[in-house]
């Protein structure tokens, strides 16, 4: 307890100096960490072959592990976007002069002390860091133990970063793996100011029923795309091959494919080459298992009550049938983690009842589930995909790392 209390401490402390910093000088401090990420990129790898080496080849998350000169490019990258958004910190949100004279301001300020638990995605220490600190906040990492060497590698890389820069090194903390100290870090209510969990179900569960300290979920991914009746059958073979195939590991690919039935015999054999080609275990109710099964699929199972509502996180989804667009969102509402969820329709009057009635942070007409993604909508890095309602939804970005006070000037004035 005396030393996570000590570190957690250490960045209470060193908070307000990343607080004070001006914009200029936290937009500075993102691209000399960019900067560093790059002239480091051969320690680096060198750390995350250590953790990859200790993992099986045949293991989901190691896709999610791996780290390449192109991917630390792409995280340098991230790190100069986040350094050129608007400042969050500062921003007068509303103004007000009351009738005694008092003048009133709502002005955005940073959090304070942000926790992150996390799993093995070194991106996420870079990404983590870069947005807090650009948002004036420190920040308390607890990565897992199969990225233990390179996390370590990538906070050696930021402490050095802040100490030529003359902050202190602390503003940025990552904890022992050692897991007696998770339950300490979850109850520090006089250190950390919110905590974000980002991994499996497993994980988020166990943080929100085990903290004291306010949470923010970025939740599990169980996403779903419809092939309505109407759907153009051929852009709907793309849209369901990419949002599966792509990058299977991440929480945004398909998890389950809804089919209309009237078309399941018709579509169901497009999908055949384009999932079977990286060989997609499919998980088919008894209607879809049949159409399949003549069509010859290769990797095919009968789907279980448990295939629906799962997260793969790898080369394998569930297929159902459906009557229907209501059928559908019936089956999305029981099943859905709320992340994303997308139809492919040429009914537009379809789409739009999709996209109004389906409760997901993210809803897509004949496009891909694969885009959420802080990045690609235009908010820089994300920490990951808020499923709640409270504070943030969806990419939780730089936007949402900062929270609100009011600013009231008087002259004497008494109630």
């Amino acid at each position: 307890m005396q030393i996570i209390h000590s570190l957690l401490a250490e960045t209470k402390a060193a908070a307000p100096e990343i607080q004070t910093l001006t914009n200029s000088q936290r937009q500075s401090l993102l691209r000399e960490m960019a900067d560093s990420l790059l002239a480091e990129t051969a320690q680096i790898l060198a750390a995350n072959r250590l953790d990859l080496n200790r993992m099986a080849d045949d293991n989901p998350k190691k896709d999610r592990l791996l780290l390449t000169p192109d991917r630390l490019a792409s995280m340098a990258e991230g790190l100069r976007q986040v350094a050129d958004l608007p400042d969050p910190v500062g921003a007068k949100l509303l103004e007000r002069t009351l009738d005694n004279g008092l003048e009133l301001q709502k002005v955005s300020t940073p959090l304070g002390v942000v926790g992150v638990i996390y799993e093995a995605r070194p991106n996420v220490t870079i990404d983590v860091a870069g947005l807090c600190l650009r948002a004036g906040n420190g920040v308390v990492l607890r990565g897992g133990s199969d990225a233990e060497y390179s996390n370590l590698a990538l906070v050696k890389m930021i402490h050095e970063t802040l100490k030529q820069m003359g902050l202190p090194a602390s503003a940025v903390q990552l904890l022992p793996i050692d897991r007696k100290y998770v339950q300490p870090f979850l109850e520090a209510e006089e250190y950390v100011d919110i905590l974000i969990p980002r991994g499996s179900q497993q994980l988020i569960d166990f943080v929100r029923t085990h903290a004291k300290v306010p949470t923010i979920e970025t939740g599990a991914g169980v996403c779903h795309t419809y092939v309505h009746a109407a759907a153009d059958l051929d852009k709907a073979r793309d849209i369901v091959v990419n949002a599966k195939t792509s990058r299977p590991s991440v929480c945004n690919a398909l998890d389950t494919i809804l089919v209309d039935a009237e078309i399941a015999e018709s579509f169901l054999p497009m999908i055949r080459s384009g999932l079977a080609g990286y060989q997609v275990d499919i998980h088919a109710d008894s209607e879809a298992y049949e159409i399949l099964k003549a069509g010859e699929y290769p990797f095919l199972q009968q789907a279980e009550e448990s295939d629906f509502g799962r997260e793969y996180l790898g080369f394998a989804c569930s297929v159902k049938l459906v009557q229907g667009l209501d059928s559908a969102l019936k089956h999305i509402r029981q099943y859905s983690s709320k992340h994303s969820e997308a139809i492919v329709s040429e009914d537009q009057e379809v789409c739009e009842a999709f996209l109004q009635k389906v409760d997901a942070a993210a809803v897509y007409a004949n496009a891909s589930t694969r885009f959420t993604d802080g990045g690609v909508f235009g908010l820089g890095a994300e920490i990951g995909i808020s499923t709640q309602k409270l504070h943030a939804r969806g990419p939780f970005a730089l936007e949402k790392l900062v929270t609100e006070k009011w600013v009231v000037r008087g002259n004497g004035q008494v109630r």
